[in-house]
């Protein structure tokens, strides 16, 4: 009896053509695999180096980033020498009288609130002004003659703001009313 897979037909040479075939696929396949492989690896180092260089440049931003905060104030207090140094000169002067000492304060004063300016910051001096709880603090109601309630009419001290933003609310006095 014959085996029914076996053909009288077939021949143990008909497979030899199979085998060349499938020999010739698994060389494909393993060339493919092979380039796919080198491909992957070229990824790999990309990737690396892409990390590396993003990692490079973290540091060298949060290098930056604590250099400007550490030099932020280099403009302002490179403006402020001169003021010093007008200081220090009027300091040095020993027989200087009141009104000329006075006249030297004036001018470094407003030699000080000159750099002040330039820098963003500006005085709030609101006398005549109503009161502005957001700017001005109140420290206390007078009786004012000739002046609305609510009205400023005096500043133990002058408040500040800064590029809009308030530094120090102005303190001081308003108008009750009578």
């Amino acid at each position: 009896m014959t085996n029914p897979k076996e053909s009288p037909d077939s021949a143990p040479h008909d497979n030899a053509p199979a085998d060349a075939g499938n020999a010739d696929e698994l060389e494909t396949l393993s060339r493919q695999l092979a380039e796919a492989e080198t491909g992957l690896a070229g990824m790999r180092e990309t990737l690396l180096r892409e990390r590396a260089d993003l990692e490079n440049q973290r540091k060298r931003m949060q290098r930056d980033l604590e250099q400007s905060l550490k030099f932020a104030n280099e403009k302002l207090l490179r403006d402020l020498l001169p003021v010093y140094d007008g200081l220090e000169s009027g300091l040095a002067v020993e027989t200087a009288d009141v009104a000329s000492m006075r006249e030297g304060l004036n001018l470094t004063l407003k030699s000080l609130l000159k750099i002040a300016e330039n820098n963003g910051m500006q005085q709030i001096d609101p006398v005549g002004q109503s009161l502005d709880p957001e700017r001005h603090h109140a420290v206390s109601m007078v009786d004012a003659p000739g002046s609305a309630p609510g009205t400023v009419v005096s500043v133990m001290q002058k408040g500040y703001v800064l590029n809009g933003r308030l530094l120090r609310p102005a303190l001081v006095s308003v108008a009750r009313e009578s």
